[in-house]
């Protein structure tokens, strides 16, 4: 029970810093789809996703001494924004590690979160480096975007709130990347679902996660040639096994797949989402039938896309 009590304290720890953020609906999507659907919008998160619940699960849970030196983090965007505002919140330094091809638009927001950024090459190798040189020059505690116990309670709180509201899902649907969201997504169904089940969504040119289940080791991508910039990183130690023993599949969706269930949110929800979050309704429209009639919860993950290059 340690995870259903570890999520509760997460919650009302983090709280006063987030915002509880609304279900959607649509009638013209679930007609589409063929399913009940309730779009958990984290877009509307502040710094516009749902990591500025990890990120800020993590540093409240950290003393004062280390507080005090700040906290250093590698990020192409969204965890990079959610550290920063919250260690600004907190009054406290952030030190962000950027890979060269981060979005501009997600740059620009760390700087505005008074973020200090170093970039380097976009590689997870040259991320992990960099972060380590600057932890050991300044003392800052390092915080790992997806592969943290408190940043993965953090995050589940997202689906804690949509369970909460909706309690009879059969399924919530997150998109993976490093592995973050999905683990708290799939600790939330497990512990204060009923009879709920966790999927995960991934675009298929970047399916390590899908591949490290069916494998049973952490398997790595060769490419990250994807417009889901969000998915574009690995699996983690401390998330890989609860991914394991509480996520029921992982459903691979194409570009085109996400390119389409992006353009109907926008159409439908009107709302603005990152290619990430379109991932998870993509699994939906692509498998109809193994969703049919189904009441499912969606993780709009984020909403940070630089509006200069829409992918359409």
């Amino acid at each position: 029970m340690q995870h259903r009590e570890a999520i509760l304290g997460s919650y009302q720890r983090i709280s006063p810093y987030i915002h509880k953020t609304p279900v959607f609906t649509s009638e013209g999507i679930n007609a589409i789809s063929g399913a009940e659907l309730f779009f958990k919008c984290e877009n509307f998160q502040k710094m516009g996703a749902f990591k500025m619940r990890g990120a800020t699960n993590a540093i409240l849970q950290l003393t004062e001494a280390q507080r005090s030196k700040g906290v250093v983090t590698h990020s192409s965007g969204n965890f990079a924004q959610a550290l920063s505002l919250a260690a600004k919140s907190l009054g406290i330094p952030a030190y962000i590690v950027m890979p060269e091809n981060a979005p501009q638009v997600k740059k620009d927001a760390v700087i505005s979160y008074h973020g200090q950024i170093t970039i380097c090459e976009a590689t997870i190798e040259a991320r992990e480096s960099t972060s380590a040189k600057i932890a050991k020059e300044t003392g800052a505690t390092f915080v790992h975007p997806s592969n943290d116990i408190d940043v993965i309670h953090g995050n589940a709180t997202a689906c804690l709130e949509l369970l909460e509201e909706h309690p009879n899902l059969e399924m919530v649907i997150a998109p993976v990347g490093g592995g973050g969201l999905l683990a708290g997504t799939a600790l939330a169904t497990h512990h204060f679902g009923k009879n709920c089940i966790a999927i995960g969504g991934e675009p298929t040119v970047v399916n390590d996660a899908y591949r490290s289940l069916k494998s049973g080791k952490i398997e790595t991508n060769s490419s990250t040639n994807t417009i889901a910039d969000g998915l574009r990183t690995n699996l983690g130690n401390i998330n890989f096994p609860i991914l394991q023993k509480h996520v029921d599949q992982i459903i691979c969706v194409e570009e085109q797949d996400i390119l389409e269930a992006m353009q109907l949110i926008y159409q439908r929800l009107k709302i603005v989402v990152e290619p990430s979050s379109a991932v998870a309704l993509a699994v939906v429209l692509k498998n109809k039938k193994n969703f049919k009639n189904k009441s499912v919860g969606i993780v709009l993950s984020g909403g940070n896309v630089d509006l200069q290059k829409l992918p359409f």
